[in-house]
């Protein structure tokens, strides 16, 4: 039975991201509730609105299974719960502000362009870059939405020319993103580190082995499609 509501979440999710789009074909209409000037777009946040929901439901049902243990102890778990992600969210958020400052500085534009520039490859190019971005910025996301937004043109132009798939290209640089995003001062890092109750002495060893060094398989990756003759 616990695995019910796992089950329910996942059905739920599937279910949603169809239907959703189906109960707003046209978009939600905001001047309904007196929000005119406001839009959404039902297609591209259908998936975000379905997970929300269908974790609604999970947690519904969760409660319903097991009410008698969850009412004794709901006060203590929720108040846990909420320390948890409070937590978490502003170590989050501290981080993305960090990454915002570092982007406005003049010295970022120069280190972005300079390693735009720096590999003739467009793979490696934008492997290198990304995960030297997402380093600075202290944010897989960050560094991989700064890389693209400031190279789409010349990455495009790149890969037309030599013939690689854009889906190829998304791939190695959606991997390398995850290297150097966790360096010390990244925001999940130190979430990690404040919920376990560890130490960047105790444990960054580890963590830099399991997500740093593993940006290499984009390398690998890379060798592997020019090997083959995929690009």
């Amino acid at each position: 039975m616990a695995f019910v509501p796992l089950i329910l979440v996942a059905v739920m999710n599937k279910y949603l991201s169809t239907a959703i789009k189906q109960w707003y074909p046209n978009g939600f209409d905001f001047n309904a509730i007196g929000l005119a000037n406001y839009t959404v777009d039902v297609a591209k946040t259908s998936a975000i609105w379905a997970v929300g929901l269908a974790l609604i439901v999970g947690i519904i049902t969760a409660i319903m299974f097991d009410y008698r243990r969850v009412s004794t102890s709901f006060k203590e778990g929720v108040n846990a719960s909420i320390g948890g992600s409070l937590l978490a969210v502003m170590n989050t958020a501290s981080e993305y502000g960090f990454g915002a400052i570092i982007v406005a500085l003049p010295g970022f534009a120069v280190i972005s362009h300079a390693l735009g520039h720096t590999f003739s490859n467009p793979l490696v190019n934008g492997a290198v870059t990304t995960t030297v971005l997402a380093g600075i910025t202290g944010s897989a996301s960050g560094g991989m939405s700064i890389a693209l937004s400031a190279m789409a043109d010349q990455y495009n132009a790149a890969i037309a020319a030599m013939g690689i798939p854009a889906e190829v290209m998304h791939r190695i640089v959606a991997m390398a993103s995850g290297g150097m995003d966790t360096l010390p001062h990244n925001g999940a890092v130190i979430t990690l580190l404040a919920v376990t109750g560890l130490t960047h002495k105790q444990s960054y060893k580890d963590i830099f082995a399991i997500t740093v060094i593993k940006t290499i398989a984009v390398f690998v990756a890379i060798a592997a499609f020019t090997w083959f003759g995929i690009v």
